[in-house]
């Protein structure tokens, strides 16, 4: 257990190393790149695939710890939320929605078609290759480290390395694909808050608040004389994983299927949030103080996961996936332009590259590309995007359809699911029409 702690402490470091290099280095603050990202390639560069200063069992350690984290990461998902009343879901998130929806359709069934007529009988790549797409650009370092193990028990245990790449590539694309979005949104008049001779947040903002302006992260809701805040949440997040594993257990020997556990831990959470809610728990549950103990969770896996990516299988594997990460960013790139002017009447700029952000990256490259154009967040699409989130995180994007994607992939080969998803995409644009979602493409002013 020694040697364990000091495994963890050695991760902890790398992250602090991260966040120094992140707050000093200029580069990492103009491309937003993540103390945690920084600190996982770090990681890579020491290890047995670079300098070799981490020693192979720390590594070991380190692998280990993504798929445990990723639980974490999920099992409080659901818990502490408010879920929008019906009306705010038709009048501010359909669109929202149809287009989330769309586009991770979009990002497997285009891979997967691609993989299944061209990467496939050239490379003889896994049936599931075909899915790293959705898995890394969409799911984002957490869910394809988390996704390892699915995939390993699919019989394919080069997906994780792969995912992790995608990923990888996918936060890149969304950051620097997205700005130049941006930017020629901005010179083309599409943008309602920025224009090409304003300025947008200040690029030299640093990355630690100054005193008089640090926001309070939490709140206790307990009696400390009882338990420690932080301590009671975790208690509640490990109820969580606990029922989700009840959950998983009873799912697999009803459907005889091989399901990975984070999803079951987080409808383990809707759960306990149901449950508590009928008693005088209810209002003790903070979840600003659940979003520390999934920050926590996220920021180390991140860590763990970059550091421990298995650099010859992506060697091995280097032009196929440059190839489908190709076909994804196009694809996402022609979405946007076609589906963001017809689906939002009002700021639609502004809604599409949030949703290109999160797509293409993760939510917070989706928000900084928000802020890009809307400094103020005076458009609708931050409450939107914010809106729609508990019905799309827990289905896309990392969520149940994610974790079941290679198994679909096996069971139906990836030809199938590429034509299938890509018409799930058709019909959605068929349903934003019948309800009057779907418009004419708005002219640049």
């Amino acid at each position: 257990m020694e040697s364990y702690l000091i495994h963890v402490c050695v991760l902890g470091l790398l992250l602090l190393i991260g966040v120094v290099l992140r707050a000093k280095l200029k580069i990492f603050k103009r491309f937003f790149i993540p103390a945690s990202l920084i600190a996982g390639v770090l990681g890579l560069a020491l290890g047995q695939y670079g300098l070799e200063v981490i020693p192979v069992s720390m590594s070991e350690t380190f692998a280990l710890l993504p798929q445990v984290l990723i639980t974490i990461v999920f099992a409080p998902m659901l818990m502490g939320i408010t879920f929008p009343k019906p009306k705010q879901i038709a009048d501010r998130i359909g669109p929202q929605l149809v287009f989330g929806y769309a586009g991770d359709f979009i990002l497997i069934g285009l891979p997967c078609l691609v993989t299944a007529l061209l990467i496939a009988p050239i490379w003889g790549v896994n049936e599931m290759f075909g899915t790293l797409a959705e898995v890394g650009f969409v799911g984002g370092h957490g869910t394809a480290a988390g996704m390892a193990s699915v995939f390993e028990q699919q019989g394919w245990a080069a997906g994780g390395p792969l995912g992790m790449t995608m990923a990888t590539i996918g936060l890149f694309a969304g950051i620097v694909g997205g700005m130049v979005i941006v930017n020629s949104g901005v010179r083309r008049g599409h943008t309602s808050f920025v224009s090409a001779t304003g300025d947008g947040p200040a690029a030299d903002t640093s990355d630690l608040i100054p005193r008089e302006e640090q926001p309070t992260v939490g709140r206790a809701t307990i009696n400390t004389e009882v338990v420690e805040p932080l301590a009671f949440h975790f208690s509640i997040v490990a109820l969580a994983v606990l029922v989700g594993v009840i959950v998983h257990l009873l799912l697999e020997r009803a459907t005889g299927l091989t399901l990975p556990l984070f999803p079951m831990a987080m409808i383990g959470g809707l759960i306990v949030q149901f449950s508590l809610s009928r008693t005088s728990f209810s209002h003790a549950i903070d979840k600003n103080t659940l979003l520390l103990l999934q920050g926590l969770a996220l920021e180390l896996l991140i860590v763990a996961a970059v550091a421990t990516i298995e650099v010859p299988v992506v060697i091995d594997f280097a032009v196929p996936i440059l190839l489908l990460s190709s076909v994804a960013i196009l694809g996402l790139v022609v979405y946007f332009f076609f589906a963001g002017p017809r689906l939002f009447k009002d700021d639609w700029f502004e809604q599409s590259i949030v949703n290109y952000g999160a797509l293409a990256g993760v939510t917070a490259v989706g928000l900084m590309l928000l802020r890009t154009v809307d400094p103020h967040m005076s458009s609708k699409a931050g409450q939107a995007f914010a809106l729609r989130a508990p019905f799309f995180s827990p289905i896309a994007g990392g969520g149940l359809l994610t974790s079941v994607l290679p198994v679909l992939a096996v069971s139906h080969g990836t030809l199938a699911m590429g034509a299938g998803f890509l018409a799930a995409a058709l019909l959605l644009f068929v349903l934003a029409r019948w309800l009057g979602y779907w418009h004419n493409a708005r002219k640049p002013r």
